[in-house]
Parts: C-alpha cells; structure tokens; sequence
C-alpha cells in the first residue's frame, strides 16, 4: 500500500466554477485569491458557453494553485448542462447536445455531464436543468456529486432560511439514481467520476429587505473535492504541460471525490493486488483467484464495496481488505457518521 502510494502524486481540487465572465459573482482573479487560502492544488473554471477567460490569457499558476479553463455548454431549452475543458475553440450553443458532445471528443477536449439527474419543483423559479440525451456515448464522465444541485433539490420555503444559515450540513449524498447510472455504464466502458461545487457566490433577499451571498466561494471550495492521482508532477514550469497531467489523470479516472466537511481524504488509497501487480483508482488488472482490493482510509471508518453496480461486502476500520472473488468493476464509498465521505471511480478486474 504504501510503495504504491509513493509511486503517485496526489492533487486536490475544485470542478465546476463560474466567474463574472458568466453569471458568476468574483473575477477569476478574485476566486484564485480565495482558492489560494485553501488547501486547493488546481481549479477548472466552466463559464457558460464561453471561453473568453481563457482567451484573455487568465488560464495557468496562481502562487500555488493551478487554474484550468474551460466552459458549461446548453441547448436552447438550457438543459443538457456539459463541461468542457482541455479545448481551444469555442463551441456554437445554438447545436444539439449531441453535436456539442461530439465536438468536444472531435477537438481532443475532456467532456462531463454536468448534474444529469436534477428534478425539482420547490420553487418555480429555480427549475431544474438535467441530461435528457443519453443516446450518445461520446462523453468521458459524470458529474456525480453537485453540491449547488444538491443543496437547490432540497431546498424549499420553509428550511430556506436554515440552508442559507448552514449551507455545508445541507450537502448530504450523490443521487442514487446518479450512481446508479454511473455504475451501469462503466460495465460497458470507462466512464469518470468526478465532483463539482457549481459555485457563483450567488447574491439573495431575504425577505425582500437584506441582501446575502448564498455559498460563497469560499464556503463552495470546502464542500466537494475531486482529487487526482498522477504519475507525474506539477513543474509550474510549463503550465499546459501541468495541465496535460490534470486532465489526464480525470481522462483515465485515477481520481476519487470526497466531502471535505467530513474530513481532510487526502491521505485515501484504494487498489487491487495480485500475482500480476497492482492498480490503482481507475486502472486494470487481471482477475485472479487471489485478488485483494486494499483501501486506506484517513481514519478509520465504514467501508462499502461495490462490485458491478452492487453492494457486496463492507467493512470498518482504515487499513482495510476485500477478496474478490469474480472479475468486474469494483469501486468503494467510506462513510463517516452515517454520510458519504469518500466515493472511489472503478477499478476493473479483467
């Protein structure tokens, strides 16, 4: 556990942002000062249908986090929310979802389906925005933890006022009809996982009178982290070839997502060994008999396994072992007072 630990470099870090050049409500200088003050290695910005920041040159090293720059497409009813990054080339919105998605693979770019499963109804004027087209199969990923999404669904006008009061202990889970998706579709193929904060820093009334700004930048950035394990290091010496290593690590699903209000999971592992070697988060190895899933938890906790969409084992404790007894693609939750904490991508025991 330990040697494979060492061969990886681990990264923190926040997906899902909008600045001022959207509907955001700070400028990216602004919102990489605030990131700077957290325990962040890289930020991806998705402003809606645009690539200007990038443009403006604002994409690269902020003292010591990394900013990558890309966009949230929509179609014209604004559903079928995508991200897009790792793209030099602003994509027409007035085209089918279908169209934008395969633009995205076309240009070489990394596409994730921004808050597939939204639904609700509490108030009229925030409604949903979810992902209807599920024909195509030229995404990389899923979003499969929104925190705004999750905080909006279960809002309603009579616990407003305590959600905005305590807007962290309000992001609870992933959907799981979410996860439920996600699991069914990396039976056919690699399909990442990843966690965005979809944070602007909105402004609200309440009671018509006071004016405050609902999650925060600041308070977005401490709720759901996606973290990357890379086998090679940010240099900051060359800024596109750091962020070739990001997106790379996203590509290839060596990343797992945790909620940070439960705890620092920067020290989480999870990997198969056998007589072939070993694999870590989002990587192969060939099943057999003797296969071992080991997970390191920060602290010790209850550990579930999932194996081909299904629970099949759990276990407590951090240093932690799962015999496998069938090929498939297994991932792990860890659960902290009764709450996700810790969501793995697949490993895929072939």
């Amino acid at each position: 556990m330990n040697e494979a630990k060492t061969t990886y470099h681990h990264y923190s870090g926040i997906i899902h942002v909008h600045s001022t050049y959207s509907d955001g409500q700070r400028s990216v200088p602004e919102i990489m000062a605030i990131a700077n003050e957290l325990d962040i290695d890289f930020l991806l910005l998705s402003d809606h249908n645009t690539l200007r920041p990038k443009f403006d040159g604002l994409e690269g090293w902020y003292d010591r986090v990394l900013l990558g720059i890309g966009c949230e497409l929509n179609d014209h009813l604004d559903q079928n929310h995508y991200l897009a990054f790792d793209i030099d080339e602003e994509i027409d919105p007035e085209i089918p979802p279908e169209e934008y998605v395969q633009k995205v693979r076309d240009l070489g770019g990394l596409g994730i389906i921004a808050h597939p499963n939204e639904n609700r109804d509490n108030i009229a004027k925030y409604p949903p925005y979810p992902w209807t087209k599920w024909n195509t199969d030229a995404f990389d990923g899923i979003e499969i933890w929104n925190q705004m999404s999750e905080w909006m669904e279960g809002l309603t006008h009579t616990n407003k006022f305590w959600r905005v009061l305590h807007p962290r202990r309000s992001i609870v889970a992933p959907k799981t009809e979410t996860l439920e998706i996600w699991d069914a579709l990396n039976q056919k193929r690699k399909v990442v996982g990843v966690g965005g904060v979809d944070a602007h820093g909105h402004l609200h009334r309440l009671m018509g009178i006071i004016t405050i700004r609902v999650f925060r930048y600041k308070i977005s950035f401490r709720t759901i982290r996606t973290h990357i394990l890379c086998k090679e290091k940010l240099g900051k010496e060359n800024v596109r070839a750091d962020l070739r290593i990001v997106y790379k690590a996203i590509r290839e699903a060596n990343c797992f997502i945790s909620h940070q209000l439960l705890g620092d999971a920067s020290d989480f592992m999870f990997l198969a060994e056998n007589e072939h070697g070993s694999a870590i988060i989002g990587d192969s190895l060939p099943w057999t008999k003797n296969t071992v899933l080991r997970v390191h938890n920060p602290t010790a906790a209850k550990t579930v396994l999932i194996g081909n969409g299904k629970v099949v084992d759990y276990r407590n404790g951090q240093q932690l072992e799962f015999p496998v007894t069938e090929p498939g693609v297994y991932r792990v939750e860890t659960h902290i007072k009764n709450r996700p904490w810790i969501l793995s991508n697949h490993i895929r025991l072939q």
